[in-house]
């Protein structure tokens, strides 16, 4: 059985170009066209495996309401998207007109590894991922521009602490974080790969030019749209977890 249009969830040779099986399709090419081995799947946390981006932004814009610039935490959400609380400083601070407290960052990120203690949930499908990356024979990691105890909290919550332990890579952890290519090229170096060698799952235009920047192929997580804006910083766009075991299958077969 193959094409897009066989069992849900598996990739054969591409289906018809059309609707969102289009996205799914390019990912599926763009994985089968790879010259290199894969030796390496590096996951972005928030919005890929964590639900958190929901929690973390309404967080934010309580902050920045209450700091005198009023948003709502959709607004947060566009505006931020993919930025650590490092790079959301200036930004702040330009619109506000006023520096900000000396322990805002410290302050904001005790915050967040509370609330996201208590309410994160994981994406849809993301422990499956997982689990079914490493039964493909695959080592993976998470580069994120979250704190290592924002990451403790996310995943700790969910039962996947132990799951994750020693795979983590935080912002803090290198020079610079998203969009620089810095965490992606120490993760890759955490595992003695070379960079072409590796594969990042990524939802955010910041990420996605960090991965590209690195000299990964990167897929966009877009479980919302049709990752058109992931699509035009290089990524190739799929909107299911669920179906990404069958995509790094197809990496695999592709450089048999």
């Amino acid at each position: 059985m193959s094409g897009l249009d066989a069992e849900p969830g598996t990739y054969g040779e591409p289906g018809p170009m059309t609707g969102p099986g289009k996205m799914a399709t390019l990912a599926y090419r763009t994985l089968r066209a790879r010259h290199v081995p894969l030796y390496l799947v590096i996951f972005d946390c928030d919005g890929v495996l964590v639900d958190s981006e929901p929690v973390a932004n309404r967080v934010v814009a309580e902050e920045l309401t209450r700091l005198g610039w009023v948003m709502t935490t959709k607004e947060c959400q566009v505006r931020f998207l993919g930025l650590n609380l490092t790079r959301m400083m200036p930004l702040i601070e330009a619109e506000l007109r006023c520096p900000l407290p000396p322990d805002w960052e410290l302050h904001m990120e005790e915050r967040l590894v509370t609330v996201l203690a208590e309410e994160v949930e994981l994406m849809p499908g993301a422990a499956t991922a997982l689990a079914e990356t490493t039964r493909l024979g695959l080592p993976w990691r998470i580069a994120s521009n979250s704190s290592h105890a924002e990451l403790r909290a996310k995943f700790g919550r969910n039962g996947l602490g132990d799951v994750v332990a020693g795979r983590l890579h935080s912002h803090h952890d290198v020079a610079l974080g998203k969009p620089a290519p810095d965490l992606f090229l120490a993760a890759a170096a955490a595992e003695g790969v070379a960079p072409e060698s590796c594969v990042v799952i990524e939802d955010s235009v910041p990420g996605a030019r960090a991965a590209m920047a690195a000299g990964m192929t990167c897929l966009g997580f877009c479980p919302d749209d049709d990752g058109a804006h992931l699509l035009a910083e290089g990524a190739a766009p799929f909107h299911s977890l669920h179906d990404l075991p069958a995509l790094l299958r197809a990496a695999l077969e592709g450089t048999e």
